[in-house]
């Protein structure tokens, strides 16, 4: 039995993605989908590709996600099962691709600048 992998990344998390010929158990960081995402909305991002290509029901998913927030980590699952699943099958690559599951969202957070409060925002400017 073949294992494939993939990392996915969205803002500041990472998720290390291993797939194999199951019944459709995904486990992130050692439990259940259901307990770590209990968001049906976020639950549904990440089984959005294996929904797209109908194999939901024909894969074991194993994944180890680290740094961000939850929703962060819920895109970065998606990208990386769909960087697994073309992988395993290429031809799924331009399906994929039209949804928008290929593409890496590279907005992150801008670094604070030194003396303003935020990366942008500037203290209030007093003329007198």
């Amino acid at each position: 039995m073949e294992v494939f992998n993939a990392v996915g990344r969205r803002k500041a998390a990472v998720a290390r993605v291993f797939i194999s010929e199951g019944t459709g158990k995904i486990v992130i960081n050692k439990r259940d989908l259901n307990t770590y995402f209990p968001s049906p909305l976020l639950q549904y991002v990440v089984l959005q590709p294996l929904n797209k290509l109908e194999v939901a029901e024909k894969y074991d998913i194993r994944i180890n996600l680290v740094g961000g927030g939850y929703n962060g980590q819920a895109e970065a699952a998606r990208l990386g099962i769909a960087r697994a699943l073309v992988k395993i099958n290429p031809e799924d690559k331009s399906a994929l691709r039209s949804e928008g599951f290929m593409t890496r969202d590279s907005r992150i957070v801008e670094r604070k600048k030194a003396g303003r409060p935020k990366a942008r925002k500037r203290f209030q400017f007093s003329k007198r």
